[in-house]
């Protein structure tokens, strides 16, 4: 059966939004660089949340939010992932537990591997934890990007310990294969380094394309690796601030119980209540309408790309909702965002901070209705005319 597509709510409501998305730029800038989404909510993160006002449930998030046990449910249905659910933690965010993990792996100094261009506080992250970036490029392929496994042999053999691994992918949307992470997973373990996988992506792979855990890549993988994730991008939850952090193995799951308690803390009653419906299976069938809802804007966003600004380089992303575009031949600078912000008053996501790998590129969020990402790229192609 095929599912139904998701209506991104009408502009006049989502101006009404106070996020940063609809509040950082003036009215008359089209928003398509942060990663928000345009959807409603799904109704049973809008159902948790709604009961949880008429409560007043807003207090302190509780020892046991329910969080492992809906996220151990949600990888067992949709990867065939089984997890022990005591080897689940929860935090603020990603990134939160990011820093926290590689707090306790690395000594201060310590190199960890970044592959760029990445999500630009993978940079501040590494920094914020003690330890100094390693830059080990994605290899870019004629039919997308990889993992440059040479390259990082040698950065671990320089000595880097830890790597940290963006899957899926973010800007580049790429899905990295069972065999790859496998591979990376065989690399750290020989050379006694750590790999820490900010999966945030992973519910929103497209098909014909499978998103494998890293944990679940090899033994060598659990027995090197953690998991960082949440439902935040895919059920635009960011705001809410709640995070889950999972243990490869004994050791790992050690070293997420010996984190200060306030890492758990952190988290915000609200973020855990909303995390959970999420991961309900009452969530599943939104969550299939906005993968199918997904893959018809990236096929737009591809389509309008070709119409309006034919000489940029786009390949679809095989997972998320953010379009990585090289715009380079246009001329338009190192960071072509700032040209495009101010001539076209469509704001995008800056290339390089991504790294100097995205010199010439911005990043373009398609979560939003088939309109609004015409008349972005409409206004943008405008740019080329004489």
């Amino acid at each position: 059966m095929n599912a139904t597509l998701l209506q991104a709510l009408p502009i006049e409501e989502l101006r009404q939004r106070s996020s940063t998305k609809w509040r950082r730029y003036p009215v008359d800038v089209l928003p398509l660089f942060v990663a928000e989404t345009d959807y409603a909510l799904a109704p049973a993160i809008t159902r948790a949340l709604t009961r949880a006002v008429e409560l007043g449930d807003t207090g302190y998030t509780p020892p046991q939010p329910g969080v492992s046990d809906a996220f151990v449910g949600f990888a067992e249905r949709r990867w065939g992932w089984h997890i022990d659910p005591a080897t689940v933690r929860w935090t603020g965010d990603v990134m939160m537990g990011v820093v926290e993990i590689l707090r306790r792996v690395i000594d201060p100094g310590d190199r960890v591997v970044v592959m760029p261009p990445v999500y630009p506080p993978f940079f501040d992250t590494v920094e914020e934890a003690g330890g100094v970036v390693e830059r080990v490029p994605l290899a870019r392929t004629t039919t997308g990007w990889e993992i440059d496994l040479a390259a990082l042999e040698a950065a671990l053999i320089r000595g880097a310990r830890a790597v940290l691994l963006c899957s899926p992918h973010n800007p580049t949307g790429t899905v990295h294969s069972a065999a790859t992470l496998a591979a990376l997973a065989e690399l750290a373990e020989r050379f006694g380094a750590v790999v820490v996988s900010d999966e945030i992506h992973a519910p929103l792979t497209h098909v014909p394309h499978a998103f494998v855990p890293f944990l679940a890549a090899s033994d060598a993988a659990s027995r090197v690796g953690y998991a960082v994730t949440s439902a935040s991008k895919t059920f635009n939850l960011a705001g809410l601030k709640c995070a889950v952090m999972i243990a490869g193995g004994p050791a790992q799951a050690r070293v997420l119980q010996s984190l200060p308690w306030e890492v758990e803390w952190r988290t915000g009653l609200f973020g855990a209540l909303a995390n959970v419906a999420a991961y309900s299976i009452e969530s599943d069938e939104w969550l299939d309408s906005l993968g199918a809802t997904l893959l018809e804007s990236r096929g737009l966003l591809a389509r309008l790309l070709a119409e309006h600004l034919p000489e940029a380089r786009f390949l679809p992303p095989e997972a998320g909702f953010l379009g990585w575009v090289d715009v380079s031949a246009y001329g338009w600078g190192d960071n072509p965002s700032r040209r495009i912000l101010r001539d076209a008053k469509v704001a995008l996501h800056h290339g390089p901070l991504f790294g100097t790998e995205g010199i010439g590129h911005v990043r373009i969020n398609f979560a939003c209705s088939p309109d609004l990402l015409a008349e972005a790229v409409r206004r943008i192609g405008a740019l080329r005319a004489p």
